[in-house]
């Protein structure tokens, strides 16, 4: 019985985390704002070890956390298809890349092949503005 009710309290908490980030509001998206991938470009060959740079413009950036207005933080999506879902935090996996600590670049290992990256600006609490502030997807290929 004791174990019944201890899966019932995490069960009921872990609903409860959910609920509450379900319960995020989006920030709304300042008019003009944009998020771009500076380098590589589009169609680049690259090698294993890639550097990515990250562009904003009509916005700033902050780390994750800090609630500043018209500041975001970069995620950038790796082979992902589907954005993350509005109104709910980015995911944070080996395709869903966090860079709450403010970054504006970053190095990648990637293995040999095609890859597609793209960027999402998330604000302080990783949740996509509103609308989204997504950059263009760009295909690399990897030697």
């Amino acid at each position: 019985m004791k174990r019944i009710l201890l899966a019932l309290a995490l069960a009921t908490s872990a609903g409860s985390a959910l609920a509450a980030a379900a319960a995020l509001p989006a920030t709304p998206a300042p008019q003009g704002a944009e998020v771009y991938i500076i380098s590589p470009s589009d169609g680049a060959t690259v090698g294993q070890d890639v550097t990515v740079r990250f562009g904003l413009q009509g916005m700033g950036v902050a780390p994750a956390g800090v609630a500043k207005e018209h500041t975001g933080h970069h995620h950038l999506l790796v082979d992902v298809d589907t954005l993350p879902a509005a109104g709910q935090p980015i995911p944070a996996d080996a395709q869903h890349l966090h860079f709450g600590g403010g970054q504006t670049q970053t190095t990648l290992k990637l293995a040999p092949g095609t890859h597609t990256l793209q960027l999402e600006l998330g604000d302080q609490n990783h949740v996509p503005f509103a609308p989204a502030l997504v950059s263009k997807k760009i295909t690399i290929h990897v030697q």
